[in-house]
């Protein structure tokens, strides 16, 4: 009797040893891959000490690596080659569903970069929109990443300003590769890079934007070291930015902006088509084709046009949409401010109106703070809204930027969608509750995609409704402009880079179908123009995750749960939209 019991136990007894032994091996695999991905992390951040800067990470604020150079390239090349290495020797089928994603998003990552170094990019290492030039002011202002707080801080930024001299000189060595492969700029971007590097450079000290820590130094300095910055800085001034902006600037007028091309797509570059298949699937984390986002855009173009009729009827205009479009831009009702203060003041009342529905649609909110701020002068002219994410540990705030140019021109048709995407609960919710969340490795706490990160902010943007702001119709239909003016950039992006469209059609393109005044028409088109397939991301993440929520608000019906849906969605960062799709599977599963 006992054998026979021993021999019933045997099986049982069999099945807890393998779930001991597969337990102990994904515990193995799981510590091994955190292993990899610390490293990866840590080397990446000593690679890229300007991203380690706006991550929080202080240890490398003195550092500017120069990424536009061959050498780094090279670098960069040999980092991937090695991590991916040691991923393909780790048995990722033992490991937990987490540690599977964290796995599954390294490789991605580490591909998508070693396809990115085939491309010459680094010719082209400025645009008007990106480029190191730009965010180097910002870094310099005091009100940046870059802190400010202690003497070392002061120092550390001295230091790191010394190497802006090298990165010039290799920028200029760079973009004459270009001329002479082909690798340029169109001369319409060229124009408008002119002023911003000559806004720059000022002949007072006192004027200059780099001038801002001096203004706001801590009184706790000694006297000595504030003399001694003071020098410092001042002569920082006078040795390091103005002439390094001087030269780029001569360099752009007199040899540069020559040899610029006329076309404006980058399907005129040399292998420009696979380039730009390649930004397609970079910035959408997709396959699709230029011919189906094109198609895709269209159909959208028109199904919210019908939107915008409604809404045009609905008020009582008398006159078709364009007519609607130059009322709406012209009539003094829809400029109502006087003063920039005005203009960032309105932004904090649609905060402040929205406020009390989010609890309703979101279980988690950030602990980072948020504030918004008017754009600096120097780069208003041709910026967009943009966030800037805040600190890790808290000690920088989320910061909407506003470029406010003249603010009796400044429109509020657009600000209530424009506040859901840039600031709440778009950008700052995501990336916020993405850095905070310590159940994710350094690596995905700061990663970003496009289709999700820009997806989701665009996605945001239709819960307006759900959070009481857009009682009023104009507000509306300033959600349905920026519904529209996404679906526009799948045609125009496609167009300019695919299909022959020059720069003057798809400024036409864009005013005909949606409210934009010509110049600001002017401007998001030089910016698809710059970064090519970036456009793109908004429009495909947003019908990416509007199109799960339609699915499961059908198939789970009264089990559905919107606050738990935006969880999901949020709960592990950014993510490809195929991995996406997979969670929201098992979720909708759980329900």
């Amino acid at each position: 009797m006992r054998k026979l019991i021993a021999l019933l136990a045997l099986p049982a007894l069999l099945f807890s040893c393998k779930n001991e032994t597969a337990k102990k091996s994904n515990e193995n695999s799981g510590r091994k891959l955190a292993i990899l991905l610390d490293n990866y992390w840590g080397e990446k951040m000593q690679l890229f000490p300007l991203e380690a800067t706006a991550n929080g990470d202080n240890r490398y604020n003195d550092r500017l690596t120069i990424t536009i150079a061959a050498s780094f390239r090279d670098s960069l090349g040999r980092f991937y080659k090695k991590h991916l290495d040691d991923l393909s020797k780790l048995d990722s089928s033992a490991l937990d569903k987490n540690d599977l994603t964290s796995y599954r998003l390294m490789k991605y990552e580490i591909r998508m970069g070693i396809e990115g170094l085939k491309y010459p990019t680094h010719y082209l290492p400025m645009n008007q929109f990106w480029s190191f030039t730009i965010d180097l002011p910002q870094l310099g202002a005091g009100s940046g990443n870059q802190p400010f707080k202690s003497v070392r801080d002061y120092d550390n930024w001295l230091k790191r300003l010394s190497f802006f001299p090298a990165w010039a000189d290799t920028a200029i060595f760079n973009m004459r590769r270009g001329i002479a492969t082909g690798w340029v700029l169109p001369k319409s971007l060229v124009v408008k890079m002119l002023p911003q590097l000559k806004a720059v450079v000022v002949k007072e000290d006192t004027a200059s934007i780099f001038y801002g820590p001096l203004k706001m130094m801590p009184a706790d300095f000694s006297a000595e070291d504030k003399q001694r910055l003071m020098m410092a800085y001042t002569s920082a001034i006078d040795r390091i930015v103005n002439p390094t902006y001087s030269k780029l600037y001569d360099f752009f007028e007199k040899e540069y902006l020559p040899a610029a091309r006329a076309t404006s797509g980058v399907n005129d570059l040399p292998n420009g088509s696979a380039y730009y298949q390649y930004c397609i699937r970079y910035w959408t984390t997709t396959d699709l084709t230029p011919d189906s986002i094109y198609n895709t855009g269209l159909r959208e173009v028109a199904r919210i046009e019908d939107e915008m009729s409604k809404i045009k009827d609905a008020v009582g205009f008398k006159g078709d949409l364009p007519a609607f479009f130059k009322y709406l831009n012209e009539d003094k009702r829809f400029c109502p401010f006087t003063t920039e203060k005005q203009v960032i003041d309105s932004f904090w009342g649609i905060k402040r109106m929205e406020d009390p529905q989010l609890k309703k649609l979101f279980n988690d909110t950030p602990k980072t703070q948020f504030t918004i701020r008017q754009t600096e002068s120097f780069r208003a002219a041709s910026a967009s809204a943009e966030y800037n994410q805040g600190s890790e540990d808290g000690s920088r705030p989320g910061i909407f930027y506003v470029p406010v140019i003249d603010p009796k021109k400044y429109n509020c048709v657009g600000m209530t969608t424009l506040f859901l995407h840039e600031a709440i609960p778009g950008h700052h919710y995501q990336i916020s509750l993405q850095q905070e969340n310590k159940r994710l490795p350094k690596f995905r706490r700061f990663i970003w995609y496009g289709a999700y990160g820009e997806g989701w902010a665009h996605y945001c943007e239709t819960l307006g409704k759900e959070l009481g702001v857009y009682n009023d119709p104009y507000q509306y239909f300033g959600h349905l402009s920026d519904g529209i003016h996404r679906a526009i950039r799948l045609v125009v992006d496609i167009g300019i880079h695919s299909k022959g469209m020059t720069r003057e059609e798809a400024i036409k393109y864009m005013m005909v179908h949606e409210q934009i005044t010509e110049r600001d028409a002017t401007a998001e088109i030089e910016r698809y123009m710059a970064i090519p397939g970036h456009a793109l991301s908004y429009k495909i993440g947003q019908m990416a995750i509007s199109a799960e929520r339609k699915q499961y608000e059908q198939q789970l019906g009264a089990k559905f749960n919107i606050a738990s849906f935006h969880n999901e969605v949020l709960k592990d960062g950014c993510v490809p939209l195929n991995i996406l799709h997979e969670k929201m599977v098992e979720w909708a599963g759980r329900q």
